[in-house]
C-alpha cells in the first residue's frame, strides 16, 4: 500500500495506491485533505501528526511518496509546505521519499495508459502520481 502525498501550501492531498502499476486499485477514503492553519501552533502539529499517522495505520501503508518542493524562484514552495514537510520526517514509521514534478511529468507520458483510476480533481491526481511512481 502507497500513499502519495501532495503538498500545497498547507495543506496535504492524500491518496493511496494497492497492487501494481499494471493492476493497482484506488483506496477510496473520506479523509483525503489533511490542513494546518497558515500560522500553526503546537496543538495543530500534534493533531496533524495523529492524523497522518492514524491514516496510515488505518490503512497499512508501506511507503510514503512526496512532490519534492521547490526551494528557489517562482514556484518556491513556503513555510507551509516547509512545515509539513519537516513535520511528517520526523513522525512518519515508514519509507519516505520526494520525487521531482520533471520525473512524475514524464512518467505521466509513458504510463498515462495505465492510470484508468486517476482522479479528476487536479491535486488527488498529482497525488495520485506520486503513489503510482512507487509501485512495481
Amino acid at each position: 500500500m502507497i500513499a502519495g502525498l501532495f503538498l500545497k501550501g498547507n495543506e496535504v492531498r492524500i491518496v493511496s495506491l494497492n497492487g501494481t502499476r499494471e493492476q493497482h486499485e484506488l483506496v477510496a477514503d473520506k479523509l483525503n485533505k489533511i490542513a494546518i492553519p497558515k500560522a500553526p501552533t503546537q496543538a495543530d502539529i500534534a493533531i496533524f501528526c495523529e492524523t497522518l499517522l492514524a491514516y496510515c495505520e488505518r490503512h497499512a501503508i508501506e511507503q510514503i511518496v512526496v512532490n519534492r518542493r521547490a526551494t528557489t524562484g517562482q514556484g518556491a514552495g513556503g513555510a507551509g509546505t516547509f512545515i509539513l514537510e519537516g513535520v511528517m520526517l520526523a513522525v512518519v514509521k515508514v519509507p519516505l521519499s520526494f520525487v521531482h514534478p520533471a520525473t512524475l511529468r514524464a512518467s505521466d507520458k509513458k504510463y498515462s495508459d495505465l492510470k484508468l483510476a486517476k482522479p479528476t480533481t487536479v491535486d488527488l491526481g498529482k497525488a495520485y502520481d506520486l503513489a503510482f511512481e512507487a509501485l512495481t
